[in-house]
């Protein structure tokens, strides 16, 4: 066995953590499959194992998107921070010897993943209604190549980043924006006629990127993504896409596995009150917020955290915020013309749910990005102490840090919002629905803040607290939709609502007449829910917050 493997696969399985994650994957898959067990043979039709399996498939994804990403995203990068990555490649080792065996010990963990789910696979295929190669053998077959491209993005992202918890967040972007990102484009453009062939084309080929149109056609809901259209097999093209582009990041992570992998180009870097005044002058009038221009004290009236959050934080530094603004404004612009066209063929009623849907990805990917490491990451560098000796109070503390995160996120949020001024000039009468729309969006906001805040701040390493906090909030907003898709079969219409009570993510999509939402009675028990888990999820952050700073 490839030593690295071994190295890798055990230290993983030691973690009791892990143990306790494929207990528990274990016990929900067989729970799920035996909570709707037959109670007599005549019952055995196949109708309730499709249902069953539904559930079963979407759950397998989503356990895969929460486990797998975290382990290659940290495992080149902690190599490289504890000095160990330099004796493996002055090791007998070779770079591909190397590389095989990490991404071996990261698929071996994963396939134990997909090993706990046999139990339940088998149950459902003991119930009948499902064939062993069609439909059991083509899930699990997506869900592998889907691990693979996975890992081995994981790895290049590990191979660039300088710290674990950078690893994380953008391991976890790469894999929203392969599983939803992928999607806009096809679902804006099908069925419209002003685009040119060659452009509908880059879109459906882009779509099956995504692992979610095969899995529906596999799972029997094709029909959820195809808006009534008439579409083409996307397994083959989606196997293809996949194993095409885990080759090519398994190729640039090998050409950067040797010695040069730490060589890290640094500026010595000028400042521009130190040059002379023909060149401050110059740079006053080419740039808006110079750079290089050494900062001014912090004003009397702001809070001196939220400025210590955005000076240090990467990319919170002015220039950048103008750059996402300018972003967000060209993001803009786009989606307001692919509404207005998008509506005169497909209708105000599914421009609105895309539109929702498109912000709530960007607050549960950007969320925890910004809001884990809030806590941890000072404790994890040592500022924390440095914090505790300044006269700030917990409360100045706690809102100097959420205000720095509150602000990005509704510079980031700003992007949609043209979309829905489009939709109210095309049909006036929504005025009222999209008002309402606005306030879960806020709610929604606010209780991903909330959690993000809350549990990153019980651990003291960032890499940790970004790996939960995405998982929690992943879980938190995924969970209800993952129930609301196997509504009525089998979950009844009570179950469904309690669930979607949760978030105000049904909420959002029930006001603005998304299909499937219309009959359930969400508002205003969704607000007030979200308020409520809000407000428990800060007093466990201020809870937390106030006994570090009281701890000897």
């Amino acid at each position: 066995m490839n030593p690295v493997t071994r190295r890798e696969f055990i230290g993983i399985l030691r973690s009791p953590k892990s143990f306790g994650t494929l207990l528990f994957l274990t016990a929900l898959f067989s729970f799920t499959v035996l909570s709707q067990w037959p109670t007599d043979t005549s019952s055995v039709s196949g109708t309730k194992s499709v249902e069953v399996f539904r559930v079963f498939g979407y759950g397998l994804l989503s356990g895969i998107i929460f486990l797998v990403p975290a382990f290659p995203a940290t495992s080149i990068v902690n190599e490289k921070n504890n000095k160990t990555l330099a004796l493996l490649l002055n090791s007998p080792l070779s770079g591909p010897s190397i590389y095989l065996g990490k991404i071996s010990g990261v698929l071996l963990f994963s396939l134990l993943v997909l090993l706990c789910s046999l139990p339940a696979s088998a149950a459902c295929f003991a119930m009948g209604g499902i064939s062993l190669n069609g439909d059991l053998g083509m899930l699990y077959c997506v869900l592998l190549v889907m691990i693979l491209q996975y890992s081995t993005m994981g790895m290049l992202i590990s191979s660039h980043v300088q710290t674990s918890d950078a690893g994380v967040r953008l391991t976890y972007a790469g894999v929203f924006f392969l599983l939803l990102v992928t999607l806009i484009p096809s679902a804006f453009l099908r069925g419209t006629s002003i685009f040119p062939p060659t452009l509908l084309t880059i879109a459906e080929w882009l779509r099956c990127f995504s692992p979610l149109p095969a899995l529906m056609e596999i799972l029997g809901d094709g029909e959820i993504g195809s808006s009534g259209l008439k579409q083409s097999s996307t397994i083959g093209r989606f196997l293809l896409l996949t194993l095409a582009s885990s080759g090519i990041f398994a190729a640039f992570t090998l050409s950067r596995l040797n010695h040069r992998i730490f060589d890290r180009s640094r500026s010595k870097g000028t400042i521009t009150n130190d040059q002379a005044l023909a060149t401050r002058l110059l740079r006053r009038i080419l740039y808006v917020v110079d750079p290089q221009r050494r900062k001014t004290g912090i004003p009397w009236f702001l809070n001196p955290v939220m400025v210590k959050e955005f000076r240090c934080r990467r990319f919170g530094r002015s220039q950048w915020l103008l750059r996402l603004i300018a972003g967000c404004s060209i993001v803009s612009m786009l989606l307001t013309f692919l509404a207005t066209t998008s509506a005169e063929s497909w209708g105000v009623s599914t421009i609105g749910p895309l539109l929702v849907l498109m912000q709530v990805v960007l607050v549960v990917v950007l969320t925890p990005s910004l809001a884990s490491g809030l806590i941890s990451g000072e404790r994890d560098s040592g500022g924390w102490e440095l914090l505790r000796m300044t006269p700030l109070s917990t409360l100045r503390v706690i809102s100097g840090k959420l205000l720095s995160v509150v602000w990005t996120l509704l510079l980031v949020l700003m992007a949609t919002l043209p979309g829905y001024i489009m939709t109210v000039l095309i049909k006036p009468d929504l005025s009222s629905q999209i008002q309402i729309v606005l306030i879960c969006l806020f709610w929604i906001t606010l209780q991903a803040l909330a959690i993000s805040a809350a549990v990153g701040s019980i651990f003291r390493y960032t890499a940790v607290s970004t790996s939960v906090t995405y998982i929690a909030v992943i879980a938190f907003f995924l969970s209800p939709m993952l129930i609301w898709i196997a509504r009525e079969s089998p979950f009844g219409h009570n179950t469904v609502e309690t669930a979607l009570l949760a978030t105000p993510v049904g909420a959002a999509l029930n006001v603005i007449g998304a299909r499937g939402f219309e009959s359930y009675q969400l508002l205003p028990s969704a607000w007030w829910v979200s308020g409520i888990v809000s407000a428990i999820m800060f007093s466990v952050l201020s809870i937390q917050v106030w006994r570090l700073n009281r701890a000897i």
